[in-house]
């Protein structure tokens, strides 16, 4: 088997096994929740995106990854990180706290979208092995954030149910 059949076969089975996952486990759990609880608990997930950095640390990532790839990958994580860290900081200040949340997840969104650009343009999974130790970032951690993001921006844009409406769902769960 290839590697680039290799790479992109786990891709896929990464996007499966998450989508079991956060449909089994995670968004069953953040449903119950209120919306500010739930985007903070996504929040908290995306707070870790400081450590797409690795993508440019020499010797963690072989010399053959592309550079084009690495240097957006590695700064389009950095800013979602830090943006999913403002908001948490900001929870007390709400108008900042919503701000931010549709910050990180827009900017992260954007990011993994114009990174699977950037992989199949640049022939990423040709080279998949150049990924290193980084090579479980783009087959597991990008699915969950790749989901949660959706999820997140999903809730931001659909009507807010009505308290009424909340309490008798909650309820009849």
């Amino acid at each position: 088997m290839s590697t680039q059949l290799i790479f992109q076969t786990q891709l896929v089975l990464g996007y499966v096994a998450c989508l079991l996952v956060c449909g089994t486990w995670i968004i069953p759990r953040l449903s119950t929740m209120d919306r500010f609880s739930a985007q903070r608990v996504i929040a908290t997930i995306h707070s870790f995106r400081f450590f797409g950095l690795v993508f440019i640390v020499p010797g963690v990532v072989g010399p053959g990854l592309p550079a084009a790839f690495a240097g957006f990958a590695a700064y389009g994580d950095f800013v979602t990180g830090l943006l999913a860290i403002l908001a948490l900081l900001t929870a007390r200040i709400r108008p900042l706290f919503w701000l931010f949340v549709v910050a990180f997840n827009v900017a992260g969104a954007t990011d993994i979208l114009v990174d699977y650009y950037h992989a199949v343009r640049l022939g990423l999974p040709n080279v998949a092995g150049q990924l290193g130790a980084t090579y479980v970032i783009p087959i597991i951690y990008v699915p969950v954030l790749m989901i949660t993001h959706a999820v997140a921006l999903y809730w931001l844009i659909r009507p807010q149910p009505s308290t009424s409406h909340a309490v008798a769902a909650n309820a009849l769960a």
